[in-house]
Formats: C-alpha cells, sequence, structure tokens
C-alpha cells in the first residue's frame, strides 16, 4: 500500500467545532494533584489527575477486555451513514470498528486534532499504559479532556487546570483530566462523545478501523466502494523504512537521500531559529517560537523538502539508522513519552560532532546543545521521496 500523505490527517478532520459546552455537561473542578497514574517517567510524575468520577456509578467505564491496533482512520465532513458503517464492519479482514467524532477544536488556545469517543469501548485502541488507566477512561466519561503528553509536559499545559476548549467563538473551561497520548498522529485532545456533541462535532462522522492481519491497499479499496465519495481514509502509524535489501547500505544518489547542498540549507536555516522561544504547535515566527518538529519542517522547507508536522511521523521520512552512522543533516528520535512507549514524541537536527540543533520543551529555546541518549531511539537518514 503506498503510504499516504500524512497531511490528510488535517484535512480528514478538518470540521471545526462551532458551538460551546452545553451547561449540563459535566466539567470537574481541579482537585489536588494526588492521582491514579496512567504512567510515570521516573516514579514521581502522575499522568492522571484525581477521578473525578464522584458522580460516576462504579460500572460508568467498562473495564478492559483486550487491545487492538488501530491501523485506519476514516473520516468524513459529516455523519456517515449507518448503513455505511454496518458494511465497513461486514468487510473481511476487519477485527474491529469504532465509530468516533472527530473534528478540530481550540484546546488551550492551540488547534489540534480532537476526537469524542466512548470511553469503554475506544479505550481498546490505545497504547497499553493509556488503554489500563480505568482513573483516566472515568474523567473522560466525567467531562475531562485528555491531552497528549507531549501538549502536556511539553507545552505547560498542566494536569488537573482548567482551559478553553470549543470553537474559535465560544469556549468553556474543561478540566485536563489527564496527559493520554492516544498513538495517532496528530490527535491531541480526547472528550467522550457527549462533550464533543455539545461542542459541535459531527456525530458519528468517523471510524476507526483495527485490521492486524488485512491486506490495507485491498481493504482500501472495498472502504471506498462502501463509504461515500467525501470520506477520507489514513493509515495510522505506517512502520518506519528499513535498510534496502541486499549489501544493507543506505543509497547515495538517485534522489533518495539529501544532497549536500540541501542538507546545509536546512541547517542553516534552523540555525536562524537560534534563541526562538519553544511553543507547542509552533512553526512559525508568526507563532511566536517553534516546537521540535515545527523547527525541523521549516529547515527543511527551506531545502526544498517537505516534512511531515509532527515527530512520530518525521520518523517514517526515511531510513532508521543506529547513532553510530549518523552524519549531518539526520533526524535523532526520541520515545520519551511514559503513556504511549515506543512512540516517537521528540525530534532533532543532528549537525555533527555530537550536537544537534533542538527546540526542548516550553521555558526553553531553540539551541544547539550535546545529543543526549536517554529513550533515544536513532537516526533517520531523509528520503526526499518519502518525506512529504
Amino acid at each position: 500500500m503506498r503510504r499516504p500523505s500524512r497531511r490528510v490527517l488535517p484535512t480528514v478532520i478538518g470540521v471545526s467545532v462551532v458551538t460551546t459546552l452545553a451547561t449540563n455537561v459535566a466539567v470537574v473542578v481541579a482537585h489536588s494533584q494526588k492521582s491514579d497514574s496512567a504512567g510515570r517517567a521516573d516514579g514521581k510524575e502522575h499522568y492522571v489527575a484525581t477521578s473525578s468520577g464522584s458522580r460516576l456509578a462504579p460500572s460508568a467505564v467498562a473495564p478492559l477486555k483486550k487491545r487492538l491496533t488501530p491501523d485506519l482512520l476514516v473520516a468524513a465532513p459529516a455523519s456517515l451513514p449507518p448503513d455505511a458503517l454496518a458494511k465497513v464492519r461486514r468487510l473481511k479482514g476487519v477485527n474491529a470498528a469504532e465509530v468516533v467524532d472527530a473534528a478540530q477544536a481550540l484546546v488551550a488556545g492551540k488547534r489540534v486534532g480532537l476526537l469524542g469517543v466512548e470511553p469503554s469501548t475506544f479505550r481498546a485502541f490505545t497504547p497499553k499504559p493509556t488503554a489500563e488507566s480505568d482513573a483516566l477512561w472515568r474523567n473522560v466519561a466525567a467531562g475531562d479532556v485528555a491531552i497528549s503528553f507531549t501538549m502536556g509536559n511539553d507545552g505547560g499545559v498542566r494536569l488537573g487546570t482548567q482551559v478553553p476548549i470549543g470553537g474559535s467563538q465560544r469556549q468553556t473551561q474543561t478540566r485536563v483530566g489527564a496527559y493520554a497520548t492516544m498513538g495517532m498522529s496528530e490527535i491531541d485532545a480526547v472528550v467522550s462523545r457527549t462533550t464533543a456533541q455539545s461542542l459541535g462535532v459531527p456525530g458519528a462522522n468517523a471510524i476507526l478501523i483495527s485490521a492486524p492481519k488485512a491486506d490495507l491497499g485491498g481493504l482500501t479499496k472495498q472502504l471506498r466502494r462502501a463509504l461515500p465519495k467525501h470520506a477520507r481514509m489514513l493509515q495510522l502509524n505506517p512502520k518506519a523504512d528499513s535498510l534496502p535489501a541486499g549489501t544493507g547500505t543506505l543509497p547515495k544518489a538517485r534522489g533518495q537521500v539529501l544532497t549536500r547542498s540541501q542538507i546545509m540549507v536546512a541547517i542553516q536555516a534552523a540555525q536562524t531559529k537560534l534563541g526562538m522561544p519553544y511553543v507547542w504547535g509552533g512553526e512559525s515566527d508568526a507563532e511566536g517560537g517553534y516546537d521540535c518538529s515545527g523547527l525541523l519542517q521549516y529547515a527543511f522547507a527551506r531545502a526544498g523538502v517537505r516534512l511531515p508536522r509532527v515527530a512520530a511521523d518525521q520518523a517514517r521520512a526515511g531510513w532508521v539508522i543506529p547513532f553510530s552512522k549518523a552524519q549531518a543533516g539526520d533526524l535523532l528520535i526520541w520515545a520519551s513519552d511514559p503513556t504511549a512507549p515506543g512512540y516517537i514524541s521528540h525530534i532533532a537536527l543532528y549537525i555533527g560532532g555530537g550536537r544537534m540543533i533542538v527546540a526542548p520543551r516550553t521555558g526553553d529555546v531553540v539551541k544547539i546543545a550535546p545529543v543526549h541518549f536517554n529513550n533515544f531511539k536513532g537516526a533517520v537518514r531523509i528520503n526526499p521521496r518519502h518525506a512529504g
């Protein structure tokens, strides 16, 4: 299956929320930081705020039975017809299908991909620490928003605080009930379907498909026949490319690696942003700064190379190689997200000599720093043919 453009997702969920939360949506005030945990980085930090489930019966969220792999996301600007959803579930190779509500919304001032979900069933499609946290999903069911680890930890959005969530004209203060990465690129916020629909998100306009043994190319063709023409499809988290067959060495030309000129332009472009503040979601001077992947997208665009927007997708823009083979112009990747082990959550630009240009996190600036190896997952040699 040809890897779809990672720019499809913002288009797929490009519908924006249009109203504010209804008054009957449960929005719980922040409590103390004593919490149940979805995962820990160092044994001290907790990633689920004190459970807001006092309004909920113990059975409000069903226990996790088994985990599923999310392979495809299908979404449309309006609700998908019930008969089309039924056809999807019957397709050969579809192991499970979960209806969700999808849109772009403003959360804590940032426009992000937001899903409205049924906590009891959607949890099975998420990474293990996220899926296993009963407290997390009870908070979501009670009206909280769960945001990605990078948005919370790197972006400086504090757990348990109230943040505005909604459309561009009207928003409502909503508690951040958890840091919980869903393992799906560009999905940075999850609420209950009740909350999402009171926000104005189209109901049942998206479906998450688990098809671990299916030929995704063939399944995509079947989905196109089963779904309305305006529905769009996206392969979730495709595997990174391995080294070419044969010698195991990387190609040196024919447009499969960057030229020396492109590398120099990208590095010089990144250097022009030294000292700029880290801004989560930032990708331009107009936003006041850059985050780690926004900086790299900007730098390589100056060299004529279009990178995807987020770190997890940029890590698939070429071949993953060991640091011992890294050269200036390669990307460096880390999986430091305790709520989604193995998910690439941070990225930097290697400039040689054990140094990198990096946008670290809120409160810091774009800078040159020594490469560190805690949670390090390797280097990426960019393939311009696969980058965009």
